[in-house]
């Protein structure tokens, strides 16, 4: 009956409550006899224990080699090849694992009814694709490894297949364009060649044309004319160039054509020369050197000229700096030499004071035997006012003279050359501004113009600040603040009444 019922679990879980005193069954509460105590021992004898123990080692091995070949494709998806289809091996997996759990709920089932029969799910299919996947990255794994082992004879083979393909595929019609081009710009380029090959035989041959041209020509009467030109124009008429008998040579002649070699004043010699300098480098000497690049020195050309030609001669210089600063003509660099101060403020102003960057400022003196050049960062050649004010900004300024310093640089601003009174000065401060301004200009007058042979009191530092402040209050309250903030070189911007 347990066979065709198939319900040995349900007996064999109400065995526990059979008790062979009572005589009663536990399954229908029926009288029983002894025998019936012994066939159920003899049908859950031994063999029944045995198969029981082999579905729970079912159970246990399945579980286990199920989760070491679940950790094993885990591995993999954790530390992809990138030869292996990662997102195709990761859709088996979670197969997998389904198939794995259905089955062990089904062993477990086994498990728990003994008589019941159950079917496991197969996992050959779902394994064999996942050894497809795992063996096609093994081949090409192995193929790479292969083509790094020989990588020279595959990077040529490379290349070779990479060109193939541009050639046939990708380049081909370019490349015929290309050739065609070629073919055409190349007897083009020897057509060109050839003509700038007889250009460059006829260009020789006009060198030498001009050559023997300018040995008759080269800078005579355009100097001439040049020179005459510029004589009159300053007011030069007592003489001028002219032709000499002998070739290329000039002479100079008064107006009734007498020679006045003898007659010129030094400074008209010094004059002459130096006009005739200048138009020296606008040409040439030689036949072939009227285009060559030159650097041009200036020495002192005005040591006993008069005011007016200082003058002249500075502004004709100043026009080859500016020559040489446009980079339009042969004149790269310009060097002046001088020992006159007024000639060197002369050619160096330009309408402010600021150093220009293409130029530099050098002084040359001889203290022993040997000569000592020293570059100076600005214009070393100063007005004493200018002087006065470089002491005020000077940041180790000398206590002991700064109240001379500071009389005459309002003695000259205000006093001599705006004609203004001090006392009028002061009258623009009220209060107690126009003592400190009052006592600013008895300072200044008493620290100049007075010596106390017996008495010496030290001028305390920070009365040198407050006197520097009112000073600087003297130029603003006179609305000539700008003024001081020019001689300062501050940045400090005011309006001038």
């Amino acid at each position: 009956m347990i066979l065709r019922l198939g319900n040995s679990d349900w007996v064999k879980e109400g065995r526990q409550y059979y008790d062979p005193d009572s005589k009663q069954c536990p399954f229908c509460q029926q009288d029983t006899d002894k025998k019936l105590e012994e066939d159920l021992n003899a049908y859950f004898d031994e063999a029944f224990v045995a198969d029981t123990e082999c579905i729970e080692t079912l159970h246990r091995d399945y579980k286990t080699d199920s989760e070491r070949l679940q950790r094993t494709i885990q591995t993999l998806l954790d530390t992809p090849s990138p030869f292996l289809n990662a997102e195709a091996l990761q859709l088996e997996k979670d197969l997998l694992d389904a198939n794995i759990r259905i089955n062990i709920q089904r062993i477990e089932e086994k498990k728990r009814e003994s008589s019941k029969a159950v079917e496991l799910d197969s996992l050959n299919n779902v394994c064999t694709t996942i050894q497809a996947l795992v063996d096609t990255a093994n081949l090409e794994i192995k193929a790479h490894n292969e083509m790094v082992s020989n990588l020279g004879a595959e990077k040529t083979t490379l290349i070779k297949q990479v060109w193939k393909h541009l050639l046939e595929n990708e380049i081909n019609i370019d490349l015929s364009s290309y050739t065609g081009k070629k073919r055409g710009l190349t007897a083009a380029i020897d057509s060109l060649s050839k003509k700038i090959e007889d250009k460059a035989k006829l260009g020789k041959e006009k060198a030498a044309e001009l050559r023997a041209l300018e040995k008759n020509t080269t800078s005579i009467q355009p100097t001439i004319d040049g020179i005459n030109e510029l004589l009159h124009a300053f007011g030069f008429h007592g003489f001028q160039l002219a032709k000499s008998d002998q070739e290329r040579f000039y002479k100079i002649v008064r107006p009734d054509g007498s020679d006045a070699k003898k007659t010129l004043s030094e400074g008209e010699k010094t004059f002459v020369t130096f006009i005739y300098f200048y138009y020296l480098i606008k040409g040439s000497k030689e036949e072939t050197g009227m285009t060559t690049d030159r650097v041009i020195v200036i020495d002192d050309p005005v040591s006993s000229l008069d005011s007016d030609i200082l003058f002249i001669v500075s502004s004709l210089i100043k026009q080859l700096f500016e020559e040489a600063r446009s980079n339009t003509g042969t004149i790269k660099q310009v060097f002046v030499l001088t020992h006159n101060v007024y000639f060197h403020k002369e050619v160096s102003f330009k309408g402010n004071r600021c150093k220009g960057k293409d130029e530099t400022f050098w002084t040359v003196r001889k203290p022993a035997q040997n000569s000592q050049i020293t570059h100076h960062a600005s214009n070393p050649i100063k007005t004493s006012y200018e002087l006065l004010w470089l002491e005020v900004r000077k940041p180790d300024r000398t206590n002991l003279s700064i109240q001379n310093t500071l009389r005459r640089i309002i003695e000259n601003y205000f006093k001599i050359l705006g004609g203004v009174n001090p006392d009028s000065i002061c009258e623009k401060f009220d209060g107690k501004e126009r003592l400190t301004c009052k006592s600013l200009f008895s300072w200044v007058n008493d620290g100049s113009h007075f010596a106390q042979d017996d008495l010496y009191v030290s001028i305390d530092e920070g009365a040198v600040d407050n006197y520097l402040a009112v000073f600087k209050a003297v130029f603003e309250k006179t609305g000539h603040i700008s003024h001081y903030n020019m001689m300062m070189g501050t940045e400090e911007t005011g309006t001038e009444e």
